[in-house]
This record gives structure tokens, C-alpha cells and sequence, in this order.
């Protein structure tokens, strides 16, 4: 069975957006994408909310064209461009995108039989309201959490309406120059 990782920024209180979805606060670096480069190496599969769908959308198509792209821009966008979507969303049902299955029905049942299809590891990089229905039913296997320095104080929160215990296993932590500090853990 594949694993579902999730890639989330979190503030030290956890929270993963503002109020209002602001990320503004969120440290990225080229030592960070270096990182993660390393386990989005290892997956064939994305899988993202509407909302992280469209954003990345905007952006990574494109991004490794431009003149002044950065190695990770390069990288990352030639990865973004071969690999599947699959993009949970009841507002874009029905839309047919080159390489992106657009799930709007039996969610849970579709993230299951992701899971069991051959292939690589499935990363779902941040999509909280996703990734909230997922971690009710655990079926994240890995957590991949980026501890940003700041307290937002209110927002969106990281963990929700989880009814059951998980037990997770450490894994790896590794703090960036930038005070991020990565946590990587896996269910047991």
C-alpha cells in the first residue's frame, strides 16, 4: 500500500493559515525545498485541496520556465508537471484537467483506493480542510510538519475534530537556519 504524507506549515501554536487563510507568516527556503525534495522524489501522486490545488496551479505549471527560476522552481515544477492530482473538490466536479482526477464524491472511499493502487507515495502539501476528513479517519501515514517561529494566535488549526488516539513513531527533526523546525512523524 502507498503512503499518504502530509506536508503541512504550521505556527508554534498550532495553526496552519490566519483567519482568513493568510499564510504570509510561512518561512520557505531553498535549504527547506531541498528537504522536502527528498520525499517528493519518492511520490508519482499529489493530492490537494480546491483551494492549495488552484494556488499551486497558478504558479507551477510555469514556475521552472522563467528566466530568473531557482534550482527548487526548476525541480519542483518539472516534478508538479508529471506527476497525478487529485484534487477533492465539489465545485470542480465534472472539469476534465491534463494529469488531475478531480474527487468530489465517496472522498474517503477514493483516498483509499489511491492508497492500494500500485505506484509511488501519495503527498498532500497543505489542504487543511482535507487533511482535517483524512486525519479523522487515519489515513495520513506520515506527518511531514514545518514548525514556523510565530504565534498566530487564532486560525485555522493543524489538528480537528479527531475523535481517536493515533499513535505516531519520531522519525527525524531538523531546525533550518531560518528557526523553522521540521518533524517528521509516522503512524504506527
Amino acid at each position: 500500500m502507498r503512503k499518504l504524507i502530509l506536508f503541512m506549515h504550521t505556527s508554534l501554536d498550532g495553526f496552519v493559515a490566519g483567519p482568513k487563510g493568510e499564510m504570509d507568516w510561512i518561512i520557505v527556503s531553498e535549504e527547506m525545498f531541498d528537504h522536502a525534495a527528498q520525499q517528493t522524489a519518492q511520490a508519482d501522486t499529489a493530492l490537494y485541496g480546491r483551494v492549495t490545488y488552484q494556488m499551486m496551479e497558478s504558479y507551477w505549471p510555469t514556475a521552472g520556465d522563467k528566466p530568473n527560476a531557482s534550482k527548487h522552481d526548476k525541480e519542483h515544477s518539472a516534478w508538479y508537471n508529471k506527476v497525478e492530482k487529485a484534487v477533492v473538490s465539489k465545485t470542480m466536479q465534472g472539469e476534465n484537467l491534463p494529469n488531475t482526477n478531480i474527487i468530489s464524491e465517496d472522498i474517503l472511499g477514493k483516498i483509499v483506493s489511491l492508497k492500494e493502487a500500485s505506484g509511488k507515495n501519495i503527498v498532500m502539501f497543505g489542504s487543511p480542510a482535507v487533511a482535517h476528513v483524512l486525519m479523522a479517519k487515519n489515513l495520513i501515514d506520515d506527518y511531514w510538519l514545518f514548525v514556523n517561529p510565530i504565534l498566530l494566535g487564532e486560525g485555522i488549526p493543524l489538528f480537528k475534530d479527531i475523535k481517536e488516539r493515533t499513535k505516531l513513531k519520531f522519525v527525524a527533526s531538523e531546525t533550518f537556519s531560518s528557526g523553522v523546525v521540521y518533524l517528521h512523524y509516522k503512524k504506527i
